[in-house]
């Protein structure tokens, strides 16, 4: 077996006797077949969070005892544990995201397939760089809203999310913006705001999502790399220096002032 992929999550439940999910036929849970299959595989690919990390399905109390490949949350573990690898040598590859964008997948696979995806190729988590080393506001079209603070308030407004509607593409890493879903769209393109997706835990934020949380009006979510210091004084510069075109803008679900022409002096 070359290689082998697995989507959702693994049952362990009830009691980790794997029994909520049989497989027809058998009389043996999945989680013993998925076992099996995995040490026979050359290579181990998790495809989506559920599979990688327990996702969705192991959010509210998680009953059904979910979990991923080799971790269970963001605890290493899972159903074969922190330090398996495939026949390779290559550990198990983490294509996370819900859903999953299929060229992450394609790509992936055919790098294994050529030999050609290292070690190194993966990240902390073992997402691969090629989507990975990227983050979602990277190509986001509302980046001129971002850059002064100009902030959307309601669903449908044209201004940056981060500030009020809990938007996380600032921290999560996934190329959305710059590889679009069939070609042309993406959650922030169709207005809705990141949820980091491709994270560990995202399903249990510990707030409401599209929601932002604030501590002493400052989002408690900073970008990436960014110190708050830093963070609160170019805040405050940039809506200092906010035109009025994107100030009004960002509150409407359509261009309402559009860019001006720049006359030419003679």
């Amino acid at each position: 077996l070359d290689i082998l992929c697995l989507e959702g999550s693994v049952m362990r439940g009830p009691n980790g006797t794997g029994r909520f999910h049989m497989l027809a036929g058998t009389g043996k849970p999945m989680m013993e077949w998925i076992a099996a299959l995995a040490e026979r595989a050359g290579t181990v690919v998790a495809v989506g969070g559920c599979a990688a990390f327990g996702g969705i399905t192991s959010a509210g109390g998680n009953q059904a005892e979910a979990c991923g490949l080799v971790y269970d949350g963001r605890e290493p573990g899972g159903l074969l544990g922190a330090d398996f690898a495939g026949r390779s040598g290559l550990p198990v590859v983490n294509i996370a995201g819900c859903p999953t964008h299929p060229n992450w997948v394609t790509e992936t696979l055919f790098a294994i397939a050529l030999g050609t995806f290292a070690g190194d190729g993966a990240d902390q988590w073992g997402r691969p760089r090629s989507y990975a080393d990227h983050l979602v506001h990277h190509g986001c079209p509302r980046n001129e809203y971002y850059e002064f603070k100009a902030s959307a308030t309601q669903p449908s407004d044209l201004g940056c999310m981060m500030e009020n509607m809990g938007c996380l593409g600032t921290q999560a890493h996934a190329d959305c913006n710059k590889r679009l879903w069939n070609g042309e769209g993406s959650c922030l393109r169709g207005g809705y705001a990141c949820i980091n997706c491709t994270a560990p835990g995202f399903e249990e934020p510990d707030h409401p999502f599209a929601t932002t949380p604030k501590f002493a009006g400052i989002p408690i979510g900073l970008p990436s790399d960014m110190p708050k210091a830093w963070f609160v004084a170019l805040a405050s510069l940039a809506k200092a220096a906010t035109p009025t075109r994107l100030r009004q803008n960002a509150t409407a679900d359509h261009v309402v002032v559009p860019p001006t022409e720049r006359s030419r002096r003679r």
